[in-house]
């Protein structure tokens, strides 16, 4: 069976400069994989490009057997990718209230009105946010704002889920309760998932595999017994480190 998601030797260049550097990466169907990696190693833009965001200098991205893009050409464009994606800003429109929010992001889905009303109750439901429907994103807390980002990128079921650092600046209390949302509605939807993080106890509630980016390059990807055992860098090891710390401060649910 062919993965899910298949990067091969993707690089990205803008205004001289390689943000992503022959990066070769599978996803199964189904399966979650943490992208972890210093600041500005790539990992955002590894999202834009998966998502049809931004067009690959070089290299092939194939989404279930399908070609999607190649150097500097999009061959399917992100509305027809069956990707979405939570961005770390979280990207909600102001002038949307939330029931809109999930409304828009199932138009596409061609469902009838009526259809499309069950759906995005279940899922207000699902994500703790039943009664807030008529609410601006600005009249929400933080935590109701990632609730309401995640709802909108599952909301249609996409084979394939693109988290960019969706638990930043939420208190650890808050970011459990959200981790454990993000895993049930990943369950139930069977997505391919990238979770990308700064904070690798954070991602060890969803996935033990890992994909590290530094500099724009692949240097492991692997379990996190695997990356105990031979670290391919200094980095790598630091985030060992941190990741078997956060276990023992009972960071990981």
């Amino acid at each position: 069976m062919s993965p899910a998601l298949q990067i091969e030797g993707v690089s990205v260049e803008r205004s001289g400069r390689c943000l992503l550097d022959r990066v070769d990466l599978d996803l199964e169907a189904g399966a979650i994989l943490a992208v972890t990696g210093p600041s500005g190693s790539g990992k955002t833009t590894l999202l834009r490009t998966i998502a049809g965001l931004d067009v690959p200098t070089h290299g092939r991205i194939t989404i279930f057997g399908r070609a999607v893009c190649e150097s500097r050409r999009i061959l399917v464009p992100a509305e027809n990718r069956g990707v979405s994606m939570v961005f770390q800003d979280l990207g909600l429109w102001p002038h949307m209230n939330v029931a809109e929010h999930l409304h828009f992001a199932l138009i596409a889905k061609r469902l009838p009105k009526a259809a499309r009303t069950g759906v995005v109750r279940k899922m207000l439901e699902s994500v703790g946010l039943q009664g807030r429907e008529r609410q601006q994103p600005a009249t929400l807390s933080g935590g109701e704002r990632q609730r309401l980002a995640i709802a909108r990128a599952l909301v249609t079921g996409p084979p394939i889920v693109l988290l960019d650092e969706p638990l930043s600046n939420l208190d650890v209390v808050l970011k459990h309760e959200l981790l454990e949302l993000i895993g049930t509605l990943q369950k139930a939807a069977g997505s391919s998932t990238i979770f990308v993080t700064h904070d690798p106890a954070e991602a060890l509630s969803l996935t033990h595999r890992f994909a590290v980016l530094e500099s724009g390059r692949i240097v492991q990807h692997a379990d996190m017994d695997e990356l105990s055992r031979s670290p391919a860098s200094p980095f790598v090891r630091e985030l060992v480190a941190r990741g078997i710390s956060g276990k023992v401060h009972g960071e990981r649910l």
